[in-house]
């Protein structure tokens, strides 16, 4: 038969057969004296086996590792992994469907922070500010705590929500936090010299845990110095404040590194 009718036969492409060929998974066939490829029940059997190992959900390579072992062992090794990818798959797939739900419901309820959506965790731990205060500062500290959340390792995403839970968890937390953004949208207008930068930082510097800033942070990083990513991080995140509140994160930074045990 021509490459059409097996492909036909086995239900894939004439595309895919050749790709097969390609990639020495499909034997190639003798050809007739015309030139065309003359293939036999054996090239079906093949074919077919190769678009049932596929539909598994196994990739070409480990296809080929299949068809190359005679007694059948590297085929259950496979398949074994494949079923252990599977279970896997099945819990990140109820785990995301569970916080979907968990989201849907805070959006109908009105929930939903503007900067979500988040994890329930670090939801949990927006919830406990109360409802959200209408301070400039205090969305755009939610949108970056939101960021790094997304941005980082599963380690360092856990020491930053360890570090949050600490935080608020101390008494007159959310007080100092609502106190600490009202004196930095004061900032605002302000320059970096102004009395108030340091009031500011002395009250960030009474709220954050000490370790929560770690030991290598580039704390007088301008807009000419530092390299790499983390420079650049650090200078995009002084940048989106004003002078007078950048300048006052700087103060706190320095205090809380000074106080690091």
């Amino acid at each position: 038969m021509r490459i059409g009718e097996l492909a036909a036969a086995v239900g894939v492409t004439p595309r895919a057969v050749r790709h097969y060929h390609h990639l020495g998974l499909l034997p190639e066939p003798e050809r007739r004296a015309n030139g065309y490829r003359d293939y036999t029940l054996r090239h079906m059997v093949v074919l077919a086996r190769i678009r049932r190992l596929t539909e598994l959900g196994l990739g070409l390579a480990e296809v080929r590792d299949v068809l190359a072992d005679d007694a059948g062992r590297e085929l259950v090794e496979v398949l074994g992994e494949l079923d252990e990818d599977l279970a896997r798959q099945e819990d990140e797939i109820r785990e995301r469907r569970g916080r979907l739900r968990v989201l849907m419901e805070e959006a109908r309820a009105g929930r939903l922070p503007a900067e979500g959506p988040v994890s329930p965790e670090l939801a949990a731990l927006f919830g406990k500010f109360g409802p959200a205060p209408h301070s400039p500062m205090a969305a755009k500290d939610r949108e970056v705590f939101a960021l790094l959340e997304t941005t980082a390792t599963p380690e360092v995403r856990a020491e930053m929500l360890a570090g949050l839970e600490s935080m608020m968890s101390a008494p007159g937390a959310v007080e100092r936090a609502h106190e600490a953004y009202a004196l930095l949208d004061a900032l605002a207008d302000a320059e970096p010299d102004d009395p108030r930068v340091a009031e500011a930082a002395r009250v960030l510097a009474d709220l954050i845990p000490p370790e929560m800033v770690p030991q290598d942070t580039g704390i007088d990083l301008d807009h000419s110095g530092g390299d790499g990513g983390t420079g650049s991080f650090l200078r995009a995140f002084y940048a989106d404040f004003a002078p007078a509140q950048a300048e006052a994160i700087r103060r706190t930074l320095r205090i809380l590194r000074e106080d690091r045990p």
